[in-house]
């Protein structure tokens, strides 16, 4: 198929890869050009949006924030100025539940058809081809690019209508803040308290404390390991979408909010680039202890 890829980040860049390998015809566009391997890999380097939407049929987009889905989409030559009837634009950034109608409803205007389709699962699952994958649009529209969905994600499920998607992503960063800010308290804990905190873990991976971020940012905690697979000033932006729509609905969020000031502080002591895993210093700062030591 002839397809296109518009953001070649640290997500962007191995999902692109992804679609090369299972053998279509990708076009790509990124603010700092289309990467060397990629291009050496048979992708089509673009100087636009509008160039890439022009000669491809299903364009992804895997961009940092709203305002930057509407800059792709939308701006000068942006993706909607190279639209021809019945293509298919597919937003896999995490943004706006909100927006993400508003969007779909200008791209339908044009005789396109939109899915919103943020994921989950990291640097590795975007590598490896086993991101979780949340949409929202059409279902007929969604089995069209099922497919493609399957190249770059194993659990693949169709939410609902646009929006929908994003509103589980938003749950999502949900779920994963308050679990990184519980395995950083206990690890904490048990460091403080004279425990092996690298055992401790291995002791909790055996019962039902037990998760991925115990095995994953867990293990990050222990060993300083920070540089980013998620930075937190991106995990930042998805719970200000988080606590913005729950003022609107009138919902409380009390620990979301906690998780939220948390990363305000790691950020405050230059942390904005940092692996979210590193929420666990700002609670270091708080104990005048850390993990490691």
């Amino acid at each position: 198929m002839k397809l296109g890829f518009i953001g070649l980040g640290i997500m962007g860049s191995p999902m692109a890869q992804n679609l090369i390998a299972g053998g279509h015809e990708v076009r790509l566009s990124s603010r700092s050009g289309a990467p060397r391997a990629l291009v050496d890999l048979g992708g089509i380097a673009c100087a636009s949006g509008r160039e890439v939407a022009q000669g491809a049929d299903i364009i992804f987009l895997m961009v940092p924030d709203t305002p930057h889905v509407e800059a792709a989409l939308f701006g000068e030559d942006g993706v909607a100025a190279g639209l021809s009837e019945g293509k298919i634009v597919v937003d896999m950034s995490s943004i706006s539940p909100i927006a993400t109608k508003g969007f779909a409803s200008r791209i339908n205007a044009l005789g396109c058809r939109y899915l919103d389709a943020p994921v989950s699962g990291g640097e590795v699952g975007a590598r490896n081809g086993t991101l979780s994958i949340m949409v929202g649009g059409p279902e007929a529209t969604f089995a069209t690019v099922r497919p493609l969905f399957e190249l770059m994600g194993k659990n693949i499920t169709l939410v609902g209508d646009n929006g929908a998607g994003q509103t589980a992503k938003v749950a999502n960063q949900i779920i994963v803040a308050l679990n990184i800010e519980a395995v950083a308290e206990a690890l904490l804990f048990a460091a403080k308290a004279g425990a092996d905190p690298a055992r401790v873990r291995q002791a909790l991976m055996g019962g039902f404390a037990s998760s991925k971020v115990l095995e994953v940012h867990g293990e990050r905690m222990i060993k300083r390991t920070f540089e980013p697979g998620f930075r937190i000033g991106l995990h930042q932006k998805d719970l200000n979408l988080a606590l913005s729509n729950a003022r609107e609905m009138g919902v409380s969020l009390p620990n979301t909010a906690t998780c939220q000031e948390l990363f305000n502080a790691c950020v405050s002591h230059g942390g904005a680039g940092w692996d979210h895993s590193a929420l666990v210093r700002a609670l270091e700062l708080l104990a005048n202890h850390e993990i490691g030591s």
